[in-house]
């Protein structure tokens, strides 16, 4: 989980390493299923030649079985339903797998399914290195089982080049236990949640855990906070150069987040820590809000700060642009397929068998098994009593009135940007930018 754990976006990576072999046995045509993750690194393999029908699976996560289970069971349940195909999940951290898939690209190697960034994905198109799944989702009823909004971003010059590989909830956790005892309700404007930060810091509990360190992209509440102030009516002017991410309407948000930091929202050693560290903080109850998103319900569950844990989209706003009931629940970066697999009828008729699974019902049950959201109409049975955490996402995401934007903001920017905008509210949070120096920064990286 991401990507953004951008996940989608990438979420946080534990270092961890692991590497399993099954054989699947039945038929002469039984194949080896293959799980490689290594941390750091993967198997540096593009894929099985033409002649074995191997296709592989490469995700932005060193460690599935542990990072991103959801994906590691569909493929161990795919590999046990379909002995006839075989597929071998890698997977490296997400700056390690972007550069390599950007030099697969290049060079012709690119494995036959994988997570991508969207950004290199839209460049990919261009080079017509991504095969049109139009034809796969026409098969079955497939393209029914989304909502449009789920495949209208992953669409260019008419070409369905990706699949929501899975749906991006974000916004603060926050233990009901902590506010109850310092007689502090759930805020619902900024002017709430910076009262909210002045009681908290003043009883010497910290307010919001952040962690920056080696974890930059973990800012998923303050994305949605731009898009209150109207930055999916703006982006895209922006980028085209009508434009400057340095307006005045953004400037009103960072002169806020710069509020909360002259407040004490966050953390002392926020520049230091982690976002693992950062989660790891709420857990233990010594943080009354986490900046998240719905791949940490399971973990957060177990914890000890489970039971008093809610989910909450974010501060509206009375300077803000535009919408302000919004809740960030959108795909997150998609799968891709690469446009060579069209000329292997093997490989092509197994990736098309997964990409059925992988979105049937029987596939969005996993990643529900798994508390992540379905991607697709099915509707989940989730046992409020003991899930309580991913219940309270999964009813935030679906508040009446409330309103998703299309993506997250960094996920229609270029690497750069995206980058540059991470590093834009952390300078503000610790203070070693001004507001108008961090939405300076951003803008140098827009072209």
């Amino acid at each position: 989980m991401a990507t953004s754990l951008q996940p989608a976006s990438p979420m946080p990576r534990r270092p961890s390493g692991i590497s399993r072999r099954l054989l699947l046995t039945g038929t002469a045509s039984a194949l080896f299923v293959t799980v490689t993750a290594a941390c750091g690194s993967a198997v540096n393999t593009a894929g099985g030649s033409s002649s074995d029908g191997l296709i592989t699976l490469s995700m932005h996560n060193p460690d599935s079985r542990t990072q991103d289970p959801a994906t590691w069971q569909m493929v161990q349940e795919f590999n046990k339903k379909h002995p006839d195909m075989k597929i071998k999940l890698e997977g490296q951290p997400v700056d390690q797998h972007e550069q390599r898939m950007t030099i697969a690209a290049q060079s012709g190697t690119l494995p036959e399914i994988f997570w991508v960034y969207d950004s290199l994905a839209k460049t990919m198109v261009k080079s017509d290195d991504l095969l049109d799944l139009s034809p796969i989702l026409a098969e079955n009823g497939l393209k029914a089982k989304f909502a449009p909004s789920m495949l209208a971003g992953f669409r260019q010059q008419g070409i369905q080049y990706g699949l929501p590989y899975q749906a991006l909830v974000t916004g603060f956790y926050y233990n009901k236990a902590i506010l109850d005892e310092h007689g502090i309700a759930l805020p619902e404007t900024f002017e709430d949640l910076l009262a909210a930060v002045k009681k908290l810091k003043a009883a010497g509990v910290v307010p919001i855990a952040q962690g920056a360190n080696n974890s930059s992209f973990s800012v998923w509440a303050f994305l949605t906070m731009l898009d209150r102030f109207g930055y999916e009516t703006k982006y895209q002017d922006i980028l085209s150069g009508r434009a400057s991410y340095d307006n005045a309407d953004f400037l009103r948000l960072y002169r806020h987040v710069e509020e909360l930091a002259k407040a004490g929202a966050f953390p002392s050693n926020m520049n230091t820590q982690t976002y693992a560290q950062a989660v790891a903080s709420y857990t233990d109850g010594t943080a009354a809000f986490l900046d998240a998103g719905v791949w940490e319900a399971a973990k957060i569950q177990k914890s000890s700060v489970g039971k008093d844990t809610g989910f909450w989209a974010g501060p509206t706003f009375s300077d803000g642009v535009g919408e302000q009931q919004l809740v960030m629940n959108v795909p997150s970066a998609p799968f891709v397929v690469s446009a060579k697999v069209k000329d292997d009828k093997k490989k092509y008729a197994a990736v098309k068998a997964f990409i059925q699974f992988y979105y049937s019902d029987a596939g969005q049950k996993i990643l529900v098994d798994n508390a992540q959201p379905p991607v697709t109409t099915y509707e989940p049975a989730v046992d409020a009593a003991k899930n309580s955490v991913f219940a309270a996402v999964l009813a935030e995401a679906s508040k009446p009135g409330w309103k998703s934007p299309k993506a997250q903001p960094d996920l229609v920017v270029s690497a750069a940007t995206a980058s540059a905008m991470y590093d834009s509210f952390y300078g503000v949070m610790g203070g070693s930018l001004s507001p108008e120096e961090a939405m300076k920064n951003v803008q140098k990286t827009i072209k």
